[in-house]
């Protein structure tokens, strides 16, 4: 018995690994021009939004929850951006608004989830439906651009981008922010009561934590990463369109489940979250090199997130046999 229980979370550590190796040695067979130096860049560029969605919710799923607003936050909060940067304000100004604005309403996702009791999924699937209005209003659904050069408007393209010769930069921020929500996750208290209320929430409570506070901070952190993802997305592809972002969350959640993380709480690592934000770039820039069209990415996407699911189902009953 005492093997078996060491075997099996070896083994289930190895699948998320494993399934990106397999996946990008197919498309590195099947694709065109997939193992190129170029297609590895690309793939960067889509994980740094993806990863930084992912590293915030895998907090919100460790505890048991689900933040279905995360990609409206993001674009949201950079269409804002985008429109004080439009109405004469300074680059450096509109990108710390960008955080502030996402981190607010992390913090009203909180509130009504762990104040008002409304189920995770409610509340944040009307917060969702909000902030994709919001922006188009605030913004008269006119697209907001962000500096597309790397002349001195532009300078923060090379921080949270790529450098003007070419290098990824952007994969340097998002290293560091998974070193930051690894130390939070792991180290810190906030960290062991994400664990402990995932794993049986009651029972914190009842042990005299104030579980409402540290719920509500969980989903502030989610909204902290959603404004550090709407950075880089503005640094990516500088052009935002107002009513965009649903949908974009699916691919934050994948990734958390893919690496290993229970949508029933209390398991989950920022390792495992980080190789299935890979996995998901690798998926999307893999299609596009075999000259699949957008919706042939969402239809693979969706069911990427059904496997995934299906996966922590087999995890969780697998561990209850033990």
């Amino acid at each position: 018995m005492v093997n078996s229980e060491k075997k099996g979370p070896d083994i289930q550590k190895l699948l998320a690994p494993a399934a990106l190796v397999i996946l990008y040695i197919f498309f590195c067979v099947f694709g065109q021009n997939f193992f190129s130096g170029s297609t590895l860049v690309s793939i960067l560029d889509s994980t740094y939004y993806v990863g930084l969605m992912a590293f915030g919710i895998t907090f919100v799923i460790v505890t048991g929850g689900i933040d279905l607003s995360i990609g409206t936050n993001m674009m949201m909060s950079a269409l804002l951006g985008g429109y004080m940067l439009a109405n004469g304000a300074n680059i450096w100004l509109c990108l710390v608004c960008m955080v502030a604005i996402a981190t607010v309403i992390g913090f009203i996702n909180g509130t009504l989830i762990s104040r008002l009791k409304l189920p995770p999924f409610i509340a944040t699937l009307g917060v969702m439906m909000m902030t994709q209005g919001f922006g188009s209003i605030i913004t008269r659904v006119q697209t907001q651009r962000f500096p597309s050069s790397f002349d001195e408007n532009g300078a923060y393209k090379t921080i949270f981008y790529k450098t003007a010769n070419g290098f990824p930069s952007g994969i340097v921020y998002m290293l560091v922010f998974f070193v930051v929500a690894l130390v939070l996750l792991k180290k810190t208290r906030i960290g062991r009561y994400t664990y402990a209320i995932g794993s049986n929430e009651e029972a914190v409570r009842i042990s005299g934590v104030n579980t409402i506070k540290w719920k509500t901070l969980v989903y502030v952190i989610c909204g902290f990463f959603c404004g550090l993802a709407s950075i880089v997305y503005a640094a990516t592809y500088t052009t935002i369109i107002p009513g965009t972002g649903n949908g974009l969350e699916m691919n934050a959640i994948a990734a958390v489940i893919i690496g290993g993380t229970s949508m029933s709480g209390g398991v989950g690592t920022m390792s495992g979250t980080l190789i299935g934000a890979l996995l998901m770039s690798v998926l999307k820039t893999g299609l596009m090199s075999m000259g699949l069209q957008g919706h042939y990415q969402t239809f693979f996407t969706g069911l990427v997130v059904i496997l995934a699911v299906l996966l922590d189902i087999y995890r969780n009953k697998r561990a209850a046999r033990v």
